[in-house]
């Protein structure tokens, strides 16, 4: 790390830039819960060891679990609801504007980066019930069942579709390309004691056999003609079977 972080400062150099200390921060992610404080010294520079941080909008902590950027992004999106609630209350909007609205300025909000979530029953739940909420608001007491005028599949749907999408474009990538290394690499060591948390790859083997129909998916996504095609027709299905 050290040796990556002097090649960093000195090839940054060559144009004239410098690295931020300020900026720069170190996580240490594991289980085992190790040292989190205090700073590490990286070529004369004062390095912050940190808990957590945000890197491209998105949260990583030092336990490497997903759940603190998923509770933090409906913590986030309940903030946008909150600040349009004027407009979703409102009489004088249509229904459709409104729907608009929710799909533009909230839900992108929520579903930030959930190509790389592995969501469990629990989180699936969580957001399903938060957006189930912002329906309500926008159609108010109906008799029928919310998602058949939605015409929209759950949220919890239209994430496993995009992890989808995502996956396949992954497939389709070069070899020498990092997310196809990564998505292909293997990590050493044993896993901790319990019921481990599902892997990013079983859940999209999972999601492609529930969802599509797929067995072989890796074989599936490499036609993005017929990987796309799949999709929208997994989307429709649910569409019309959503609660």
């Amino acid at each position: 790390m050290k040796e990556t972080y002097k090649e960093i400062k000195t090839i940054a150099k060559t144009p004239g830039l410098e690295v931020n200390i300020n900026k720069t921060k170190m996580l240490m992610q594991s289980r085992r819960n190790p040292r989190q404080t205090g700073e590490i010294n990286m070529e004369g520079d004062g390095i912050e060891i940190v808990e957590d941080f945000i890197y491209l909008v998105s949260k990583f902590h030092k336990d490497g679990e997903e759940n603190h950027e998923i509770t933090r992004r409906i913590t986030l999106a309940n903030n946008a609801y909150f600040s349009l609630l004027s407009v979703f209350g409102s009489k004088n909007i249509h229904r459709a504007t409104k729907i608009k609205i929710y799909k533009t300025m909230i839900r992108p909000v929520l579903y930030y980066g959930c190509e790389g979530w592995t969501l469990n029953k629990k989180e699936e739940s969580v957001i399903n019930c938060f957006e189930r909420k912002i329906l309500r608001r926008i159609y108010g007491p109906i008799k029928e069942k919310l998602y058949k005028i939605h015409k929209e599949p759950e949220i919890s749907v239209t994430i496993k579709l995009k992890r989808l999408q995502w996956a396949g474009h992954v497939q389709r990538m070069d070899k020498e390309r990092i997310p196809k290394k990564i998505l292909y690499s293997t990590i050493g060591g044993r896993r901790r004691a319990g019921k481990p948390r599902t892997r990013w790859i079983d859940a999209v083997e999972e999601d492609a056999k529930k969802l599509m129909g797929v067995r072989n998916w890796k074989r599936a996504a490499q036609d993005g003609g017929e990987w796309g095609g799949l999709r929208r027709e997994a989307k429709a299905r649910h569409r019309a079977v959503a609660p």
